[in-house]
């Protein structure tokens, strides 16, 4: 029999050095066995390589920035929803989620489905807020501190004690071994993203990251385990193995069900040299390495749509360890005329 069509528009066409998670979720949304995949690309930059890449998307549209505001989105979706019917929507970025998160309602009235977590849930998970978080479902979180002046940077990491995190509201994580490289990262940071930049306890030990989806209801639908091979100066994966670690595991599933998680999300842990597991940050979407997931038997993607319409969907269940993932660079060749239709018309 063949498979119904589902018209889906994914965000995050970014595949740069730090890249956005759109392309491997399409690729997963490709390979759906209980589906029929019509992607539609959504990008905030003409020059996304997502956008350009041969049968992943069959029409891109630009979209306004999160700083635009809920209203030019939303108009900006009505009119993308006017000529391709679109059934579900994947946000893909931080930054971008509240707009969405805020015109859920609205459109799902129009018929396009999200599969987001609550506002309470992005809330209090937020960096700023993780030792409160950690404190109230019992996962252990270095002692870390909201700071928004060079003054409060240089007190709590004396408190703290260096080495240091100094992190991004959204994004950015970088160690600063004294006051000068604090000061430093703390105003490239907060340039880019704002106030509060948070300022976290440095652990050392292996790094560490969970993929999973929550239904909402406590269950977990996904967790797959996976160890940093290799890491970019921007703190990135750019290779990594899947492992069974029941434990890590065991505390992805507490989780999900002391918060009742509602989508996709990405755990940050790092296990210590004395074997302690400590959460680093939560993702509250899908990461950028889910394809390593999704190549386990653990299609990620497919299951947040199928959410979403509120189809059932059990749990993927145990996955294979040891299977890897590498990135690499690719120079696409395109015509000049894509590049400038994109610009001009804003659809391409």
């Amino acid at each position: 029999m063949p498979k119904h069509r589902i018209n889906i528009a994914v965000t995050g066409l970014n595949a740069i050095d730090s890249p956005g998670p759109g392309v491997p979720v399409i690729r997963g949304l490709h390979e759906a066995k209980s589906f029929d995949a019509h992607v539609i690309g959504l990008a905030y930059e003409a020059l996304e390589p997502g956008i350009y890449m041969e049968n992943l998307v069959s029409h891109s549209y630009l979209i306004p920035y999160p700083t635009s505001g809920i209203d030019a989105l939303r108009e900006r979706i009505e009119y993308i929803h006017s000529r391709e019917n679109l059934d579900v929507i994947i946000p893909n970025f931080d930054a971008e989620l509240f707009s969405f998160m805020r015109l859920e309602p609205e459109l799902k009235q129009m018929g396009i489905h999200m599969f987001l977590p609550s506002f309470a849930q992005f809330e209090e998970r937020q960096k700023t807020n993780l030792p409160a978080f950690g404190s109230k479902y019992e996962i252990d979180v270095p002692e870390g501190k909201p700071v928004a002046s060079n003054k409060e940077l240089t007190t709590a990491a004396s408190d703290l004690g260096y080495p240091v995190m100094v992190k991004g509201r959204f994004y950015d994580a970088y160690i600063a071994y004294n006051d000068e490289q604090a000061t430093s990262i703390f105003g490239k940071i907060a340039a880019k993203w704002g106030f509060p930049v948070v300022v976290q306890k440095f652990i050392k030990g292996t790094e560490l990251n969970v993929i999973g989806v929550g239904d909402g209801k406590g269950n977990t639908i996904s967790a797959v385990a996976m160890r940093k091979q290799f890491i970019t100066d921007k703190g990135k994966a750019w290779a990594g193995i899947t492992i069974n670690d029941p434990k890590l595991l065991g505390i992805t599933r507490h989780f999900v069900s002391g918060t009742q998680w509602q989508g996709a999300f990405e755990m940050e842990m790092m296990k210590a040299e004395d074997g302690k597991y400590y959460l680093m940050e939560i993702n509250p979407r899908i990461p950028a390495w889910v394809y390593l997931a999704i190549a386990t038997g653990h299609n990620i993607p497919e299951a947040i749509v199928n959410l979403a319409l509120g189809e059932p969907v059990e749990p993927f269940g145990e996955y294979e360890a040891g299977k890897m993932f590498i990135r690499y660079s690719y120079d696409m060749i395109v015509d000049r005329t894509q590049f400038e239709q994109l610009s001009v018309e804003g659809e391409l």
